[in-house]
């Protein structure tokens, strides 16, 4: 058993988008399970949105990351040492043991994995929080029917193409919005979406509006929420009457901080956004998945089979080595990954 364990850790609080110097890799010595904990060798990591909003020392609905303290995050490992009667060295783990090359953890706040049943990788992704957060947020807020129009922002990432497919599997039509035409095709050729557009392309919530009427002409009956900015300011004229409107996330305004003020020099839309909503009678209904983890195994019993059929597809974008956590993490943000971002540590 090595002897040492490397961590990254929060370095100081960003202004804006985050830097190399907010980060900082730390080695020292292995960490001991007590009673009825378990440490794990970590294998993959996972790197979601929400941890940047971790990174903010501001009021949200989970304490920050203090500085100087261990990147919170999923990963999922080895068990090598356990005072859990469910867990023996050789089982493998998911739970939440940060950026670092080992964890421990409570016995009864982590979950044992089993590798015959696919990538341990998937219980970070498509079969994880990505995962689960798409599904519930489609089905309980969203309540696809069949004919309904569809829109998914961040339509390749691990939420996005969650909500695309279990969508198209309940007979809607789903249009997509990611950044660059190589995601673009990945939403359409890769998770079956019957439309995509590039954000890029367009300068302005104006054109995004134009380029999103053409491609849902029977108007929106679902935007799933993921990214807000010109996306959100296109799609909101075109929802119909009683759309419903899942608020997952943000990403476009998180490196504005914990409000996401004007991120992007927007002007401010809040009075026709309030307007929108009482005239078209929406259901706008923000969530945070992890109020919700009763419903995961009912998520686990209808999309399990759907991943192990090929039903249901993923893309998994995997950096090598703790040290390029942050890096890659910042790309994430930024839109550079393919698919589910993880980051394989041993």
């Amino acid at each position: 058993m090595t002897e040492t364990m490397k961590r990254i850790v929060l370095a100081r609080r960003p202004t804006g988008a985050p830097v190399d110097e907010d980060f900082r890799l730390e080695e020292g010595p292995l960490p001991t399970p007590g009673d009825g904990e378990v440490l794990v060798r970590v294998h993959y990591m996972s790197l979601d949105p929400y941890m940047r909003g971790r990174m903010d020392d501001a009021k949200s609905y989970a304490t920050p990351v203090p500085v100087d303290g261990t990147m919170e995050g999923g990963a999922v490992g080895e068990v090598i040492a356990s005072n859990h009667p469910q867990f023996a060295p050789g089982d493998y783990a998911f739970g939440m043991f940060g950026w670092a090359t080992h964890g421990v953890q409570p016995g009864n706040m982590i979950r044992k994995l089993d590798p015959s049943h696919g990538p341990i990788t998937t219980a970070l992704g498509v079969l994880g929080m990505p995962g689960f957060t798409g599904w519930f947020g489609l089905t309980e807020y969203g309540q696809p029917k069949q004919g309904e129009t569809v829109v998914v922002a961040a339509a390749t990432g691990p939420v996005g193409s969650m909500v695309g497919q279990i969508a198209k599997a309940r007979g809607c039509r789903v249009v997509g919005v990611a950044g660059g035409p190589e995601k673009c095709a990945m939403a359409v050729d890769t998770f079956g979406f019957d439309e995509c557009l590039d954000h890029r392309a367009y300068a302005d919530g104006k054109e995004m509006r134009a380029a999103l009427a053409e491609a849902c002409p029977k108007g929106v009956d679902i935007y799933f929420e993921n990214v807000a900015g010109k996306v959100l300011e296109g799609v909101l004229p075109l929802l119909n009457v009683g759309g419903r409107v899942p608020v997952c996330g943000m990403i476009s305004w998180y490196n504005a901080g914990a409000l996401g003020g004007n991120a992007g020099g927007e002007k401010d839309q809040l009075p026709k956004l309030w307007r929108t909503i009482l005239v078209n009678r929406l259901h706008v209904h923000g969530f945070i998945i992890s109020d919700h983890w009763n419903r995961y195994p009912e998520f686990l019993k209808e999309v399990g089979p759907m991943v192990g059929s090929g039903q249901v597809k993923f893309v998994e974008d995997i950096a090598e080595g703790l040290e390029n956590a942050p890096r890659a993490f910042m790309g994430m943000l930024q839109g550079k990954n393919k698919g589910k971002q993880i980051v394989k540590v041993i």
